[in-house]
């Protein structure tokens, strides 16, 4: 179990969760590199709209990921069923012969 403070956008608090520190403080590090690229590219000052904004962009990055596995297992499925045809033929074949 780790513990986080955080510092970030006008406000401070403490967690604590499952993660280590060390993960928590990553996950920190990454919103907070989203938070200040959003203040850099846009006019938004208020805090609370780039913690939203912030939230979608990251959303956003998640669900495109789990769209590309779920993608890639469907991918996996098939090649797991070609295979699985293709052996049935080699074996029917080995048996005319």
């Amino acid at each position: 179990m780790g513990t986080l403070q955080i510092n970030t956008l006008g406000t401070s608090f403490e967690i604590q969760a499952k993660e280590d520190d060390a993960y928590l403080k990553n996950l920190l590090s990454y919103f907070n590199q989203v938070s200040n690229q959003i203040e850099a590219t846009t006019e938004l000052k208020d805090p609370l709209k780039i913690a939203i904004l912030s939230g979608i962009m990251i959303c956003d990055e998640l669900y495109k990921e789990k769209k590309k596995n779920a993608e890639n297992i469907d991918k996996k499925e098939d090649l797991f069923e070609a295979e699985r045809l293709t052996l049935q033929m080699i074996e029917k074949i080995a048996r005319v012969l």
